[in-house]
């Protein structure tokens, strides 16, 4: 059996430190007499027997079990006779790699053991059983401060996360407005890893109003004070969603202003393109109006040029002045016309 912690409880102190399961159930059975006995029982990794046995010691219902095997679950409490089932979506950010690990914590409540199913290391809920059982007065009162320990364990392991998604956030700022190219497919991820810790910690909100109902239906004092401590976690929780949503909501407007930034550098690349095009077609019209006046003269006089025995004006006085003159007048005529086009 993959039980990485096995004690019994009376008086909110560790009494018994059975070694397997069978010893735990029958340790309970001599503690009947006793009411605020109950049993921690803490799983790493379990396998398909290993819950099959949990599930015929303790009675647990089928369809949570279920959950417990395929996991993927939404956070969520629910209740199948007298045993809750609950769900959590514990987070870590890891720095190395910029990202947010999710994980998974079952829960079974009964009325005298807390089964704890862990299918990943992290987080270590050895820390929240020490922290139990250094206040015995918190921890009499049941399975229900085992959940509440590690439900407030699981809250406050949000701050990080939200912290390193804040810089993740400030970073695309940064790049955003420094023009990085690469930035919308990081805007992308970290929105993608946004909804997802979003979808762990939204519903939070449902768990806690069934709480709310369930506990506010006693009125004795012990769960009286259980009930101000989930108030207490339940502030936190809500302070997270907040957070998440707000984070959530940037990223949205980084992203609008992103396009919105991305879409006017293309409208100035294509304006600057424009205005290239605009004066290289002027260059190409002075060039083009050159290359015409300059084409006339050479085209009269290599006519004029030609070796032949007959041609008109050949042997006239004035026709060496006359090709030179009807040089200068052509010429003189096309730049004038595109002088007035605009050309020159």
């Amino acid at each position: 059996m993959t039980v990485v912690d096995n004690a019994v409880y009376v008086d909110g102190r560790r009494a018994r430190e059975p070694e397997s399961l069978d010893q735990t159930i029958e340790t309970l059975r001599q503690c009947d007499e006793q009411p605020d006995s109950f049993c921690w029982i803490g799983m790493l990794r379990p396998t398909e027997s290993d819950i099959a046995e949990v599930e015929k010691e303790f009675g647990l219902h089928e369809l949570a079990v279920e959950d417990t095997l395929h996991g993927h679950q939404r956070p969520k409490l629910e209740r199948y006779g007298d045993t809750d089932f609950v769900v959590l979506r514990p987070a870590r950010y890891l720095d190395d790699k910029e990202e947010v690990e999710l994980g998974e914590i079952h829960l079974f409540l009964g009325p005298s053991f807390v089964v704890t199913v862990r299918h990943a290391a992290e987080p270590d809920l050895s820390a929240v059983r020490q922290r139990l059982e250094g206040d015995p007065e918190l921890l009499s009162h049941g399975p229900f401060a085992v959940f509440y320990g590690v439900l407030d364990k699981i809250v406050d392991d949000y701050g990080p996360v939200l912290d390193g998604l804040q810089d993740d956030v400030d970073q695309i700022e940064s790049q955003v407005w420094g023009g990085d190219p690469a930035v919308s497919q990081r805007i992308y991820e970290l929105s993608r890893e946004v909804i997802e810790f979003q979808r762990a910690v939204e519903p939070l909100a449902e768990v806690f109003e069934e709480l709310r109902m369930r506990l506010s239906k006693k009125s004795d004092e012990p769960d009286l004070e259980l009930h101000r401590l989930f108030r207490d976690v339940n502030d936190h929780a809500t302070r997270v969603r907040e957070r998440t949503q707000g984070l959530r909501d940037l990223l949205a407007n980084i992203l609008t202003v992103n396009s919105t930034l991305v879409g006017q550098r293309q409208n100035e690349e294509m304006t600057r393109l424009t205005e290239a095009g605009f004066d290289q077609n002027e260059q190409m019209k002075k060039v083009s109006s050159w290359a015409a006046i300059l084409f006339t003269p050479t085209l009269v006089a290599g006519i004029y040029g030609m070796n032949f025995d007959h041609m008109p004006e050949l042997h006239w006085a004035w026709g060496y002045p006359f090709a030179v003159g009807l040089m200068f007048v052509l010429g003189g005529g096309l730049y004038l016309i595109f002088k007035r086009r605009g050309w020159l």
